[in-house]
């Protein structure tokens, strides 16, 4: 019976197109078909398993708030969204290549395992930002048990809860970002009416204000720095 390493030799003197690695995680075609898989899939699993839905969210809210609908623009926005969640997701990114992306591209580990360890320290990720009421929605909507251990909490139940928290909680840091400088509205409006000046609009003269307040409080710092601190 023919060994292992003479059928490589075999199937590759044949054809290297049918050079497989019997041990490990499949052939470099195989490889590229699920390699392309998951980059058509790069932008759902942007948005539902990492922190760019937060950081885009609440950088909208600002620029809404400031009252510059354009400024930054969207590619800014976006850039800024990405550049943060390649920062806040490095370590997890780290351990998803270590324990899985890695041995597999090794031929060390067969791809069923692989995707098991990468989706690990991906939930871990998740389920330290989803709220506890939210798992709770979707085990009883999927009338599933309860597992006891976090770790056997179903991608299908922690990807969904992991996105409403995130809504929710992007929404309410919008929201404690938007009254203080709608206080700056109020306040310009009330002044211009007592003024008798009702023909000036009240945005013409708050903007600059707020703008310059945001400054002098050293904003963007002060926005990045709690949105990066949020997931710790």
């Amino acid at each position: 019976m023919m060994s292992a390493p003479a059928l490589r030799l075999a199937l590759a003197a044949a054809d290297p197109a049918l050079s497989l690695s019997l041990g490990g995680g499949g052939s470099a075609p195989v490889k590229l078909f699920l390699l392309f898989t998951v980059l058509s899939f790069a932008s759902a699993l942007l948005v539902s398993v990492t922190c760019f839905t937060r950081i885009v969210i609440v950088l909208s809210f600002l620029r809404q708030a400031l009252g510059t609908p354009q400024l930054p623009p969207n590619q800014v926005i976006i850039g800024l969204s990405l550049m943060l969640s390649f920062f806040v997701m490095g370590p997890t990114a780290d351990r998803v290549w270590g324990e899985a992306l890695g041995p597999y591209l090794d031929d060390r580990m067969p791809p069923a395992v692989a995707i098991e360890k990468a989706s690990a320290p991906l939930r871990e990720f998740m389920l330290r930002q989803t709220r506890e009421q939210d798992l709770r929605l979707f085990y009883e909507i999927s009338h599933r048990p309860r597992p006891a251990r976090g770790d056997e909490i179903p991608m299908t139940v922690a990807m969904p809860a992991f996105m409403v928290s995130e809504l929710t909680t992007s929404f309410r840091m919008g929201l404690f970002l938007y009254v203080p400088l709608l206080l700056v509205d109020v306040l310009v409006a009330a002044m211009l009416m007592s003024m008798g000046m009702m023909m000036v609009p009240p945005a013409m003269i708050a903007l600059p204000l707020k703008v310059g307040v945001f400054l002098m409080a050293d904003g963007w710092r002060l926005v990045v720095a709690s949105l990066a601190r949020s997931f710790q």
